[in-house]
């Protein structure tokens, strides 16, 4: 018989070692190594059946049949894939719980017309169907199955042949050829691997729900967003209404697209035009808000940018901001201090993001300015007036990417003026947009514009 020998894992990162250690070398993380046992034999890499092995041909001999893409009967979903879901693919959903992961897949395996099969490690059938009817009803096309071994899974796969699998969750799954726990990093690892020869062997997609870490990065190794064909990341906070569906790999298709979405008490509700719905929410009289337009991925948003700015009670005033990176922040109240003459070193600052987004275009470092501005004088900023630049550590406004795309969803909303660097007007044609265009080189000039 085979004896075995144990090895340390890393839960964070897969680093392994001979003996416990409480501090990973490789990632840093404290109290991560947990005991694995390895058989020293030989370990069969897949349940499927072997059969002959492949023959490598020149690449000019090889077949290119035209793929036909899977419709989702989901325009969002479908956008973020590039058009659809390609047959053979491994797509991988990530985010934190209750974000709507689960939810998502379900409704997608309720409106897709075709032979789905939905496992389910964490739900039993008798919720999943409570779930189905919260959802709009059942579909005959749909079939679940509470089950955790991989081996009976792709046993129930090849007898029932489904056109769509739909996997919830990787991290519940377990090999009973890995003596180890389900959700460690041999297990997830082995297991996305055998689903991915699955996949390609059988042209089924296959959909993967994972969990995340503290940190927002997806449980497991890091290999396991190796594996897949496509990573999909669920953003977004589970006390507001609206999600964002990002693409972080797709080998079948563009990363800079993004989907958007409102959960309501019927599931997921896809939003079209996601401007509308984030602005023009409040009185028109109100100081410390701008308009933004951001770009997320190549789709351009107008957000709004909420500020708040008050007298510190402390003697350390709080610098706060949810949706914004806060050292960015920190950064723009030093330009403004050194460059604008505006005092705010004793002052509290609050940043918000409506709507529970989180943004990372530097553009909106104008409509974060003038919000500032705005609740510091306590004036309100014109509610068809936007804002597009970003702002360097002179004080000068800097150039940013897709102005002219910008420019028309804000023509497209009604705005009426927008504030954008000097350098950006080169690269537009002005006669296109029924937009007052107004060129901002300074920070110290914002005021001037803002306020006459």
């Amino acid at each position: 018989m085979a004896k075995s020998k144990s090895v340390y894992v890393c839960q964070n990162c897969g680093a392994e070692s001979t003996k416990w250690i409480g501090r990973c070398n490789s990632c840093g993380e404290w109290n991560t190594y947990v005991e694995q046992r390895i058989p020293k034999g030989p370990v069969r890499s897949s349940t499927l059946e072997r059969g002959a092995y492949a023959i490598p041909k020149p690449l000019k001999d090889v077949q290119s049949d035209q793929v036909t893409r899977i419709d989702l009967m989901n325009e969002e979903f479908n956008r973020v894939l590039g058009g659809g879901i390609v047959p053979g693919s491994v797509i991988l959903i990530g985010g934190e719980p209750g974000i709507g992961k689960s939810t998502l897949a379900l409704q997608v395996a309720l409106k897709i017309n075709k032979n789905t099969l939905y496992i389910s490690g964490e739900e039993s059938p008798q919720q999943l169907k409570m779930r189905a009817e919260r959802l709009g009803g059942g579909n005959g096309a749909c079939h679940v199955l509470a089950e955790t071994s991989l081996q009976a899974i792709i046993t129930q796969v090849q007898h029932a042949k489904p056109q769509l699998l739909i996997i919830d969750s990787i991290q519940t799954l377990f090999s009973e050829e890995i003596e180890s726990a389900p959700g460690t990093i041999s297990q997830v690892r082995d297991c996305a691997a055998q689903l991915l020869k699955l996949a390609k062997e059988t042209h089924i997609p296959v959909i993967l729900i994972g969990h995340i870490t503290k940190d927002g990065s997806i449980a497991g190794p890091k290999v396991l967003e190796h594996i897949v064909d496509t990573v999909l990341q669920f953003e977004g906070d589970s006390h507001h209404l609206y999600r964002i569906l990002r693409s972080m790999k797709n080998r079948f298709g563009s990363t800079s697209e993004i989907g958007v979405f409102e959960m309501t008490g019927e599931g997921l509700r896809e939003i079209s035009n996601p401007s509308e719905l984030l602005i023009n929410q409040q009185p028109p009289d109100l100081s410390g808000s701008a308009i933004a337009a951001n770009v997320e991925g190549i789709r351009p948003i107008l957000i709004e940018v909420q500020a708040l700015v008050s007298t510190a009670v402390y003697g350390t005033p709080q610098r706060t901001s949810t949706g914004f990176d806060t050292r960015r922040l920190s950064m723009l109240l030093a330009v403004l201090e050194k460059r604008a003459n505006f005092k705010l070193a004793s002052k509290d600052v609050f940043i918000n993001i409506a709507g529970g987004l989180r943004v990372d275009d530097p553009a909106i470092d104008l409509s974060v300015i003038s919000a500032i501005l705005s609740s510091t004088v306590d004036i309100p900023v014109d509610q068809h007036t936007c804002f597009a630049g970003e702002v360097g550590l002179s004080g000068e406004i800097r150039p940013v990417n897709r102005i002219e795309q910008r420019l028309g969803e804000a023509d497209k909303l009604g705005m009426k003026r927008i504030l954008m660097s000097a350098f950006n007007r080169k690269r537009i044609d002005p006669s296109r947009f029924n937009l007052e265009i107004v060129e901002v080189t300074r920070v110290q000039d914002i005021p001037k514009y803002l306020f006459g």
